[in-house]
C-alpha cells in the first residue's frame, strides 16, 4: 500500500522493507531473499538510493543500509502531497475551461457518442472514479458490458462515500442472474437497492451532471455488421438530462425497497428465514423464485408461508402482506 502511494514498485518497497529489517544489506544478499538475481538486486538499491531511501556503507560501498523511514519516506510523500495539489488546481482549472467552452456548445450538441464495448466499459469504469458525490443506475437485461462483479469502480466508490441509489429489474432476480446475498452484501456496504416490475432503459447518472446510457443494436444476423452493435450516450447538463434524472426519480419513488435481513423488529418473533420469505415475495417474486433463491424446495416455501398466514390469521398473499408491513415482520 505504502509502495502504490509512493510511487514504488513492489520489488523496490519490498527490498526497503528487508533493508529498515537488516543492519545493512549487499546485493547478493537482498537478492536471495527476494529470489532474484544479484544484479536485479543492484539495480533496485541503486534506485532506492536515488530515491533517498537508501545509503551506502561508509566502509563498504557494496553494501546498503535503510534511510530512516520518517524522514525518507516523510519527504516522498510530501513531494506526493505537492504533485497532487499541483494537480488539483489544474484540475479545477481544466475543469472551469471545459465548463466555458461547454456553454458554447450549439443547442443540439448536448450528446456526446461512446463507440465499441470496450470503450463504453473504460468510460462507466471511469465515471464512477470520478463520482464525487451521488451515482444512479437502472439495471435490466441483457447483461452486455459489464457484470456486477466486474464493476470494480462500484465498490471503490461507494468506499469513498460516493451514494449509489440503484433500480433493479426484478428479473435478475426471477432468473437467478442476481442472487440475494449479493444484494445484501452490497446494501450492507451503503448501497440502495430497489427492485422494480420494469426498468425502462439502462442509465447512469452521475452528480446530476452527466447522464450515461449504454446502448445495443442488434442487426439482421444475415448483415455483414457485427451481431450486436455495442455503445453508449453521454448526455450532457440540458433539458434531456433534466428529464433522465426526472424519469429515475419517478421510478425509484414507485420501486420496492430491498428487504434487507434483519431489518425487522426484534420483537416480531419471527424466525429470519421467514422474514426472507416474505421479504422476496413482497418484491414480487414467486414462490419458485423465492426457493431458488434461498436455496430451498418449493414445497418448503409454500408451507412456511401457509404458516406465516395462519400466525397472522389471514387467508390471502395480499392479506399477508398488509399484516407484516403493519406488524413489522419487514
Amino acid at each position: 500500500m505504502l509502495g502504490d502511494v509512493l510511487g514504488l514498485t513492489k520489488s523496490q518497497s519490498l527490498a526497503y522493507r528487508e533493508l529498515v529489517a537488516s543492519p545493512s544489506l549487499d546485493a547478493a544478499e537482498l537478492g536471495r531473499r527476494l529470489g532474484c538475481e544479484p544484479g536485479d538486486a543492484l539495480d533496485v538499491l541503486r534506485t532506492l538510493e536515488s530515491h533517498g531511501l537508501a545509503a551506502r556503507q561508509s566502509g563498504d560501498d557494496s553494501r546498503f543500509q535503510a534511510a530512516p523511514p520518517e524522514i525518507a519516506l516523510g519527504a516522498l510523500l510530501a513531494s506526493r502531497k505537492d504533485e497532487i495539489r499541483a494537480a488539483q488546481e489544474e484540475l479545477i482549472e481544466l475543469e472551469g475551461e471545459f465548463r466555458r467552452s461547454s456553454a458554447l456548445r450549439p443547442a443540439t450538441d448536448v450528446v456526446d457518442v461512446v463507440r465499441g464495448a470496450d470503450a463504453v466499459k473504460q468510460r462507466i469504469m471511469q465515471l464512477q472514479l470520478g463520482a464525487r458525490e451521488t451515482v444512479e443506475s437502472f439495471t435490466k437485461p441483457p447483461v452486455f458490458v459489464m457484470s456486477a462483479e466486474d464493476n470494480t469502480a462500484e465498490d471503490q466508490a461507494v468506499a469513498r462515500g460516493v451514494r449509489y441509489r440503484v433500480v433493479i429489474d426484478r428479473v435478475f432476480l426471477d432468473t437467478g442472474v442476481l442472487r440475494v446475498d449479493d444484494v445484501a452484501a452490497a446494501v450492507e456496504n451503503g448501497e440502495d437497492v430497489r427492485f422494480s416490475e420494469r426498468v425502462p432503459i439502462k442509465l447512469y447518472i452521475f452528480d446530476h451532471r452527466l447522464a450515461f446510457v449504454p446502448i445495443q443494436t442488434v442487426v439482421d444476423a444475415e448483415s455483414d455488421l457485427a451481431p450486436d452493435l455495442v455503445g453508449a450516450l453521454i448526455i450532457h447538463p440540458s433539458g434531456l438530462l433534466d428529464a433522465l434524472i426526472a424519469l429515475f426519480e419517478g421510478v425509484w419513488r414507485d420501486a420496492i425497497p430491498f428487504p434487507q435481513p434483519g431489518e425487522q423488529s426484534d420483537d416480531s418473533g419471527l424466525d429470519p428465514q421467514d422474514s426472507r420469505i416474505l421479504g422476496l415475495m413482497l418484491v414480487g417474486l414467486t414462490d419458485q423464485s423465492v426457493a431458488n433463491q434461498l436455496g430451498l424446495s418449493l414445497r418448503t416455501v409454500q408451507r412456511r408461508v401457509k404458516v406465516l398466514m395462519d400466525i397472522a390469521g389471514v387467508s390471502t398473499r395480499i392479506q399477508l402482506g398488509w399484516h407484516a408491513a403493519r406488524k413489522g415482520w419487514i
